[in-house]
Parts: structure tokens; C-alpha cells; sequence
């Protein structure tokens, strides 16, 4: 049987106080909620566009599809006394990452998804887009080995409109009227018949991840009316270009600083071996 993650007079405090603010500040749209299992183990595979994803995925997962919502979150977040407190008291996961307590608490979604028949919440992309145009960038490898290794159905779901609530890197949200539409649209369950069965190795982690986050972007596509890039915004690729060019600029900074060194110890010494000529010494 099941295990009640939440306390329920928290969850009856936590999700009116949620909706209110989220009903004064948004204009919520929600299609394919159908697709979201109404019981038993899912989880539930979104885009990252801002900070306040958490909020709007959690009012779409509670009200739109009538499932609670269980993140894993960081375990900065879950040292905030208050939050602290209400976290735990709603079921909430906490993760320590690069570090060997993430191993652990994959094993506590995995619980949560298996044994206690919860709707666990993942970003794959495991950080807010940074994609010059907001689109799903490629994804950790978690969420596929997750689905794989306990065989719960993974449901697609991708938003847009949280970027005009309060974009990535801004620390001013914009809460003054008009409410901001927030668009949700859940798929069916994404198909990994191809991957289940087969021994977990990178390939086939490879595989899975890009078929999730295939999906997620072709629900995006739907919801802008847009044409999503052929290839996905590789982040740590972007990164470690980054990092190349900033390597190169300051090797160039440095030789550069080197050859005009060495041109003013040369043109000291022309002008040393002038002086000398000009004494007779």
C-alpha cells in the first residue's frame, strides 16, 4: 500500500497560499493534464525557464492533473529554516550535488516513486535554459536512468511564460498587473520501449534522455507555434568553449605584453649604446 509522503494540513495550508498568489500574478492555461497518471508511480519530466518554475509546475501538477507534487531539491534550499520545515512536511527530496549523497536521494525518489506511488517532479536539464531562446538545452542522464531502473512512466510536460514573471539572472520579478499567461501542455508518457530490458550503459542512457527531452521540446514548439533548433544548446559545452576563449584572450594579453616588453628593453638599450657614442666613453 502506499505511503503518505505529507502531512495533510500542511499540504491544505501550503496549496491554498500557493494558489491565491499564483491566481493574482498568472493567467494559467493547461492542456493534456489527461496524460498524467491519477495514481500510482509517474515522473514528471519538465523544461527549466525560472526560478519559479517550482511554483507553477507544482499549481499545474495539484490543480491541473490532481497529483501532488514531490520535488527533489537542492540541499541549500532545505537548509532555509522555514522551508526546511514545510519541505519535509510535504514529502519534498532533498539532494546534495557532486557529492555521494545525490546517490541517496535518487534512491529516496526511487522509493517515492515505487513504493510510495508519488509523481516526482525532475528538470533534465538539471538548471534553467540557458538557450539564447529559451528552448529545452540537451539533459543529465538521471531522469532515463530513473525511468529505466523502475519502469514508471515518464510524462513530457513543457511550459512557457515564467521567463515574463521573472527571467533568469534577474533578481526583480514583475508582479504588477496585467497577470502573466503561463502556458502548461502535458504529453503522453514518452516512449522508451527501445531502452527498457537493455543492460543501462551510456548509449542507451544517451538514447532515453534525448528521447524525453525530444518530446518536451516538441510540446514547447506547440505551445510558441515555433521551429525549435535542429540541435539542442549544449550548455557545458558552451561552457567549456567559454572557458577555451578566455584561456586564449589572456595567452594573446600575455605575449603581446611580452613583446612589448622585449621591444622597450631593446629600444633602452639602442638608446644606452647612442648615449655612450655620443660621450666618448
Amino acid at each position: 500500500m502506499a505511503k503518505q509522503r505529507e502531512s495533510r494540513w500542511v499540504v491544505w495550508v501550503v496549496s491554498r497560499i500557493v494558489r491565491i498568489v499564483l491566481w493574482m500574478i498568472t493567467k494559467p492555461e493547461w492542456r493534456g493534464t489527461e496524460n498524467v497518471p491519477e495514481r500510482g508511480g509517474a515522473i514528471i519530466a519538465a523544461n527549466h525557464l525560472s526560478v519559479t518554475d517550482p511554483l507553477t509546475v507544482a499549481h499545474f501538477l495539484y490543480i491541473g492533473a490532481r497529483r501532488w507534487p514531490t520535488f527533489t531539491m537542492k540541499d541549500s534550499v532545505m537548509r532555509i529554516p522555514v522551508v526546511n520545515s514545510v519541505a519535509k512536511a510535504t514529502g519534498q527530496i532533498p539532494i546534495k550535488r557532486g557529492s555521494s549523497d545525490a546517490v541517496k536521494a535518487l534512491g529516496e525518489a526511487e522509493k517515492a516513486l515505487t513504493q510510495d506511488g508519488s509523481s516526482v517532479i525532475f528538470y533534465p536539464e538539471g538548471t534553467c535554459t540557458r538557450d539564447p531562446n529559451l528552448w529545452p538545452m540537451t539533459a543529465k542522464n538521471g531522469v532515463a536512468r530513473l525511468a529505466l531502473t523502475t519502469g514508471v512512466p515518464v510524462v513530457p510536460v513543457a511550459h512557457w511564460g515564467e521567463q515574463n514573471i521573472l527571467p533568469y539572472g534577474s533578481k526583480k520579478p514583475r508582479l504588477l498587473p496585467p497577470r502573466k499567461r503561463i502556458q502548461f501542455k502535458a504529453g503522453p508518457p514518452v516512449d522508451l520501449s527501445a531502452y527498457r530490458g537493455e543492460p543501462i550503459t551510456a548509449t542507451v542512457l544517451e538514447g532515453a534522455t534525448k528521447a524525453i527531452m525530444a518530446d518536451i521540446t516538441a510540446l514547447q514548439a506547440e505551445i510558441r507555434g515555433e521551429e525549435p533548433p535542429a540541435v539542442p544548446f549544449d550548455f557545458a559545452k558552451a561552457r567549456r568553449e567559454q572557458a577555451e576563449a578566455k584561456r586564449a584572450e589572456r595567452a594573446l594579453e600575455e605575449r603581446d605584453a611580452e613583446v612589448a616588453g622585449n621591444g622597450t628593453g631593446r629600444a633602452e638599450a639602442v638608446e644606452g649604446d647612442n648615449g655612450k657614442n655620443d660621450t666618448g666613453a
